[in-house]
């Protein structure tokens, strides 16, 4: 039994106190206020760990890489807080992305030292709109039922994104919803009323619908054509995916999904393998990316992924405004209600053992998986 003391982010604010802990959570003593009497959250701080459900890569790793790169990116995330991870796919030819999954597949389970929970993986492509590729390599594909059926067969997708205004994509959103897969819209062309009816197939079919990296590779918010972005901000029943790495979403932005999405909004990293490697050029589905102070683009300027990790999206989103709570909600409690895990994502007896040590500065010191303590 492991017993830690400080401030503890639980589900309805901060407390000072301790918490005791095995796989599972044992324990949690309240012995008084977690601020200041400015307010200040008193280190250390202590908190659910971060899961994210967008990630390509990272330490020089990647999910289209198989196993080994799968492993990699996970360990580095792990690092930096991460305790569940969906590695993502890009988009590839289509033997590709299916050995990528399996490749996924192969590392779901593995608790090996440094690794935190791969849960499965994030279907980014090839369902997309060939016009709206963002960085994604130019190998989009129909969602035709043959495909669709393939990768739930495979038993590892957890999230899918398609672009809804294709030719069979409101059938794919219903079976992967049957299946249990979220059904997440994006690199989409989609008009704001496309959208929608991909939001209520997903729904009418009993799952659990969301929007792909919000603002980017999507059509955006007019007063007479509201388009996808319209459409994601006013469904209270869809979650949305956020990158704030502060270059693909301005503070702004980021604040009005939060106010129209409460409990709804989620941040991700879409990390590629440069991620954690500094400036100079690295590769993104056989493209080349040049990371230049802190963003990563193709050749023509192209915002390619992300080099971010969840704890400093945590900083970025308290740094725009949020207070940790509410920042620490978006990396950890609203993913894992989007995912439909019960057992991780707060600090409550009987969960998961998942959980962090943060500094006065906000970064990681320590990281627990299941109890365990990352080296």
């Amino acid at each position: 039994m492991t017993r830690l003391e400080g401030t503890l982010l639980l589900p309805d604010g901060a407390v000072q106190g301790a918490i005791e802990f095995g796989a599972l959570i044992e324990g949690i003593e309240a012995t008084g206020p977690g601020t200041t009497a400015s307010g200040q959250i008193r280190a250390p701080i202590i908190c659910p760990g971060f899961i994210d459900v967008h990630v390509h890569g990272g330490d020089g790793g990647d999910t289209m890489d198989g196993p080994d790169g799968v492993r990699t990116l996970a360990r580095l995330h792990a690092r930096h807080g991460t305790t569940t991870i969906l590695p993502t796919t890009m988009t590839n030819p289509w033997h590709n992305v299916t050995a990528a999954l399996r490749g996924v597949r192969d590392v779901m389970g593995d608790v090996s030292p440094g690794m935190p929970d791969v849960l499965g993986a994030h279907l980014e492509g090839p369902f997309i709109n060939p016009g709206k590729l963002g960085a994604q390599p130019p190998n989009a594909l129909p969602p035709d039922p043959e495909r669709v059926a393939e990768v739930i067969s495979l038993g590892v997708v957890r999230l899918a994104t398609l672009a809804p205004e294709l030719d069979g994509a409101l059938e794919a959103a219903q079976a992967f919803a049957r299946a249990g897969v979220r059904v997440s819209f994006g690199h989409t062309l989609a008009t704001a009323e496309q959208a929608g009816r991909g939001v209520d197939a997903v729904l009418g079919a009993g799952g659990t619908p969301g929007f792909t990296h919000l603002y980017n590779a999507m059509t955006q918010l007019g007063s007479r054509e509201p388009g996808v972005v319209g459409t994601a901000l006013s469904r209270p029943d869809a979650y949305a995916e956020l990158i704030f790495d502060l270059h693909h979403v301005h503070p702004v932005a980021f604040r009005a999904a939060v106010a129209a999405k409460p409990g709804r909004s989620l941040l991700i990293t879409d990390a590629i393998r440069a991620t954690g490697g500094g400036d100079g050029e690295s590769e993104l589905g056989g493209q080349r990316v040049i990371v230049a102070g802190g963003a990563a683009r193709l050749a023509d300027g192209t915002l390619a992924g992300s080099v971010l990790t969840m704890d400093r999206a945590v900083r970025n989103a308290v740094a725009a405004g949020l207070d940790l709570h509410a920042a620490v909600t978006m990396a950890a409690a609203t993913p894992a209600d989007y995912l439909g895990l019960g057992d991780r994502g707060r600090l409550a007896e009987g969960a998961r053992a998942d959980l962090l040590v943060l500094g006065g500065d906000l970064s990681v010191e320590q990281v627990y998986v299941r109890g365990r303590q990352l080296a």
